[in-house]
């Protein structure tokens, strides 16, 4: 199966430091891979996958250059999923409520996992 994974932008998969939701996202990843899924992660430059890395923005939000506005970031992984949502059998995204008007018109199976505290 061909799979997509659209991870938070704020820490690197696996996370440097903190980061449970990019933790679960890279354990989830490595498991899928394992089992012969094709995954391709869709997340900050300095993430590091057993399945194919998709940059969207060079570094982690959070340690990166200060100031950049993580709307733009987050724009720049609804626009790359848009381009490429064809090329998977599924898209399972990991950055809350946000990308569901797009993902329900993309015309490809997608789930959301909602990681907030709730």
């Amino acid at each position: 199966m061909r799979i997509a994974q659209l991870a938070p932008l704020a820490e690197s998969v696996p996370p440097k430091l903190y980061g449970g939701t990019e933790r679960v996202v890279a354990w989830l990843v490595d498991e899928l891979v394992e089992l012969g899924h094709d995954v391709t992660l869709f997340a900050s430059g300095d993430s590091k996958t057993r399945g194919q890395l998709h940059p969207v923005w060079p570094k982690a939000l959070r340690l990166g250059r200060k100031g950049v506005d993580p709307s733009s970031a987050c724009a720049l992984l609804l626009q790359a999923i848009a381009k490429r949502a064809t090329e998977f059998d599924v898209v399972h995204s990991h950055i809350d409520w946000l990308p569901l008007p797009l993902l329900e018109r993309l015309g490809v199976p997608f789930l959301t996992t909602m990681h907030g505290a709730g």
